[in-house]
């Protein structure tokens, strides 16, 4: 892959995203800039990476007819998973096969589209330090692993996750028995693909979490090797990420065993692209949360603060190019909601916000907002955390998105 070719010509280096959101978007801007050319496939239309990528397709692609039957007349160099609700079973088929190249393999984007693969994969075979858990099929085995036999369970407090989601969606809390009951609703209601199953989490008491995002990429003597960012702080409400910010500090023993962490699942995993591993740290224990086999939401931050952000990074290391994960400047970034619910919103406030000194701002351009819908961000670099953090939240505060006269 290391030979890119001409954009829409015989000599075309294409690569497919399946799932065009804003994370998609940047990446598609990224391979874009080296020429590659591009295919943005989401579940319906306009989708923010459609807009910007060479040809848009719009399919079910949890359908394994309608995956195989694109996959066939698009023919890409790569494929690249960007949400989880994929047919990933006909992925490993076409892979085996010989017919397609997932990123990082099609084996990663089975093991990771939903929690219960990388999380048996985690615990249970390569031995991380995880929070406790066990998975429930029904309200009455949830209710049965929080309370377990003798008192033995989950117990309080706990957190509650469907097995397939992305961005929070129905993750809850639970601090008693009167939580149960609501927590399994709002799982069911907020699962990617509806499988009727969740996960229940012991609740770490820890200091604070972070995403390391790990690239495996080829080096100079050809071989893959494992770089990481500097860690990325955040802070997330009802599961949803909320603000970030690079780097964060930690202890020098925890940083080892955060990478050494990484390093063991993203090598498990295998391929070449970017990781965004998710870890909770106190002092300096570190405990396993999750992985994706592609850029991080937290990451956003990287548009701020390094050299190379997340989506170039993932664009270089699936190309088979030289990848370098400097820290430029601290940063930090704060997401903007829709705050309504409409179709073609617009947006006031944003040559105010971005007078705000070291900012900058990405506007998404979904084509339909809701109230609690990521629509943007807003980014800051300064001299330190505090101040890019104050700075992306001051910026963030002055867009207002609004339905259109």
């Amino acid at each position: 892959m290391t030979r890119l070719g001409t954009p829409l010509s015989p000599s075309a280096t294409r690569v497919m995203l399946l799932g065009s959101g804003e994370l998609g978007k940047e990446v598609l801007i990224a391979l874009q800039r080296l020429g590659v050319e591009t295919i943005a496939v989401d579940r319906y239309e306009n989708a923010p990476g459609q807009q910007v990528a060479h040809r848009a397709r719009t399919i079910t692609m949890s359908d394994p007819a309608q995956l195989e039957a694109l996959l066939s007349a698009e023919r890409p160099h790569l494929v690249v998973p960007e949400i989880e609700a994929i047919a990933t079973a006909k992925l490993e088929e076409l892979e085996e096969a010989g017919l397609v190249r997932v990123i990082p393999t099609a084996r990663a984007a089975r093991l990771t589209m939903d929690r219960e693969g990388i999380r048996r994969l985690a615990a249970e075979t390569l031995g991380l330090p995880t929070s406790p858990y066990k998975f429930c099929d029904s309200l009455a085995e949830l209710q049965a692993a929080i309370d377990g036999k003798d008192g033995k369970g989950i117990g309080y407090p706990c957190i509650v996750k469907p097995v397939m989601s992305s961005s929070g969606k129905g993750q809850s809390k639970i601090d008693g028995p009167a939580d149960v009951q609501k927590a399994w609703d709002y799982a069911m209601a907020g699962g990617r693909v509806s499988k009727g199953r969740v996960i229940v989490e012991g609740f770490i008491d820890f200091d604070y979490e972070i995403t390391l995002l790990t690239v495996r990429a080829l080096g100079a003597d050809g071989q893959v090797q494992t770089q990481f960012c500097a860690p990325i702080g955040h802070l997330q409400v009802s599961g949803d990420y909320v603000e970030s910010w690079q780097p964060h500090p930690m202890h020098p023993e925890a940083l080892r065993k955060a990478q050494d962490i990484a390093e063991r699942v993203t090598a498990d995993l295998g391929g070449q692209g970017l990781f965004g591993v998710e870890l909770f740290v106190k002092g300096e224990e570190v405990w396993f949360s999750e992985v994706s086999p592609r850029p991080h939401d937290t990451g956003l931050v990287t548009l701020a603060t390094q050299w190379q952000s997340e989506f170039e990074l993932h664009a270089r290391a699936i190309l088979g190019l030289p990848v370098d994960t400097t820290l430029k400047s601290p940063g930090a970034s704060a997401v903007i909601y829709g705050g309504v619910d409409a179709t073609g919103i617009v947006f006031d406030g944003v040559a105010e916000a971005l007078a705000v000194p070291g900012t900058d701002l990405r506007l998404f351009g979904k084509p339909e907002s809701f109230t609690k819908r990521r629509m943007g961000v807003a980014l800051a670099h300064a001299e330190d955390v505090d101040t890019a953090r104050a700075r992306a939240k001051e910026a963030a505060g002055k867009v207002q998105p609004r339905v259109p006269d």
